[in-house]
């Protein structure tokens, strides 16, 4: 219940800011990867897969992967259109970078959840007829590579460095607003961290996030990405201030 108040908070002071520049210039971009999203018969076929896997109560569940595979896919065609690449490579690589978002977190619950992923991806995509050979290493390298703050494995080919790098950054956006509006309450609450634990450990999570502005690896993410994660700072430092006045009675001892 606590948690649940506090979510409010952050949603509330979330509803302030504008939506973040990436979304404002590149809205056909953003337009183009939805409708590829949901009418593409192979990346639908794989929704239902993560319909099936993914659960919501840890923060990186259908919502979340949702979200990073429609913002992969906009940096996808960013990329792409900037690279020169014609139309058909577009949507061919715009079905990887969605279907690589979709399966990214498939085993978030596990301890090192990137490679458990990647080998479930290779399992589920190999066998199933859907997908080349270099398509399957594309997206299951982008799942290996995706974590933050960890030494990125080679990956072959522009295929699949594009992927990777789209895929990283479409889910490091998230650790901007949608971390104080959606993942972390679902996290605290998941694990049952007792508020004055999680209070305590509010400032080393927010120079955390701030070091993810370094990290960005395509041009329209190292471009825009720091702005996303900026956003989601501003949230934080405001929400934090109103948990020292407002819900001090938890956090004393």
């Amino acid at each position: 219940m606590l948690y649940r108040r506090i979510r409010g908070c952050a949603r509330q002071i979330a509803a302030r800011f504008p939506a973040p520049e990436f979304y404002t210039v590149f809205p056909l971009e953003h337009a183009f990867s939805q409708r590829f999203f949901e009418f593409d018969p192979v990346v639908q076929a794989m929704r239902r897969v993560a319909v099936q896997e993914l659960n919501d109560d840890f923060g990186h569940g259908l919502p979340h992967a949702d979200k990073v595979s429609l913002d992969a896919g906009t940096l996808l065609i960013i990329e792409c259109r900037h690279a020169g690449c014609r139309l058909d490579r577009i949507r061919s690589w715009l079905r990887l970078a969605h279907c690589a978002g979709l399966l990214h977190d498939i085993r978030r619950k596990e301890p090192d959840h990137a490679v458990a992923g990647f080998e479930y991806a290779r399992n589920l995509l190999g066998p199933s007829g859907l997908f080349t050979p270099s398509d399957v290493d594309a997206v299951c390298g982008a799942i290996l590579n995706h974590e933050a703050f960890k030494k990125v494995s080679p990956i072959r080919g522009l295929k699949g460095c594009v992927i990777s790098k789209c895929l990283y950054d479409a889910d490091k956006f998230r650790w901007g607003c949608d971390n104080f509006t959606d993942t972390v309450w679902n996290m605290v609450s998941y694990l049952r961290m007792p508020f004055r634990d999680f209070f305590a450990r509010y400032p080393a999570g927010l120079a955390k996030i701030a070091k993810i502005k370094e990290t960005f690896r395509t041009d329209a993410g190292k471009s825009y990405g720091p702005g996303v994660i900026d956003t989601g700072l501003s949230i934080g430092r405001i929400l934090y201030e109103i948990l020292k006045q407002d819900f001090r009675q938890w956090i004393d001892p």
